[in-house]
């Protein structure tokens, strides 16, 4: 028996298959869940549907537990609860729902923060921070009793941390939207938590730099090293998963330990050295 059997649920943000939210859901998946997934919009002349392969060629693998792929623009109300009404229609009520969506210019994301231009500004927080609220508002009625939400974070919503930039801003704001929703979801048995996984090779993280600082992760974290891609994944699975009643409001790190330093740690001492 799987830790997901009879269970069913949604899974935003999968870009590809080094994207976190598709380690996440391909556990579930393994373990009996049941998935619907979104892809951004296609061009109306894009033939070929980019967006659209870039996650059925992953899900196409899924044949039973991926219920279907739809595209969803999180800044339009009209796509949120269309996409919610197919979910509604497919899986009836839902017993998890994965938010990982997230975006800034790349243009602002390589400037100083404080240079960040008023659009981009509005355009990263809309899409990395709002949409995490405007997604579970439409998809309250359709949560089953003890459903579980999951966004996933970043420590640079909580430390400075250079490059991650106006990303880091947005961050400390989905943050914020997670622990309010979790309080306005709370009475109906709905839990909503935000997973902070260290530096990973994904889309978006070679935007701002992660690779960079895998090292320092592996030279300044307790355990002397980085996370997997299925390290985290295990971690958001259980997040989504009945494992973790009783959790609701918690920013959870699965970075080795980094965020607990205070000091270089070992690192200080080999530059001593």
């Amino acid at each position: 028996m799987g830790m997901f059997d009879g269970k069913k649920g949604l899974i935003l943000g999968v870009a590809n298959d080094r994207s976190i939210a598709w380690a996440i859901a391909q556990l579930i998946m393994k373990e009996g869940g049941v998935c619907g997934f979104n892809h951004l919009p296609d061009k109306a002349d894009d033939d070929r549907q980019r967006n659209r392969r870039r996650v059925t060629q992953l899900t196409d693998a899924y044949k039973e537990q991926a219920a279907f792929v739809l595209p969803l623009d999180v800044q339009k109300d009209d796509d949120i609860a269309a996409f919610m009404a197919h979910a509604k229609e497919s899986l009836g009520q839902i017993d998890f729902l994965l938010h990982s969506i997230a975006f800034a210019t790349l243009d602002d994301l390589r400037k100083e923060t404080i240079a960040t231009s008023r659009e981009g500004f509005k355009l990263a927080m809309e899409i990395s921070a709002y949409s995490l609220l405007a997604v579970v508002n439409a998809a309250r009625d359709i949560f089953s009793p003890q459903a579980a939400v999951l966004t996933l974070t970043y420590y640079g919503g909580e430390r400075i941390v250079p490059g991650y930039n106006v990303m880091g801003i947005c961050k400390a704001a989905l943050d914020s939207c997670m622990k309010y929703a979790a309080f306005d979801l709370g009475p109906r048995g709905v839990r909503v938590n935000a997973l902070s996984a260290g530096p990973l090779k994904t889309l978006a993280s070679t935007a701002v730099g992660a690779k960079d600082m895998e090292g320092l992760y592996a030279a300044v974290a307790p355990m002397g090293r980085s996370v997997t891609h299925d390290e985290v994944g295990r971690v958001g699975a259980f997040l989504l998963s009945s494992m973790s009643d009783g959790i609701t409001a918690e920013i959870l790190h699965v970075d080795a330990g980094y965020n607990a330093m205070g000091t270089p740690g070992r690192l200080l001492d080999r530059l001593k050295g």
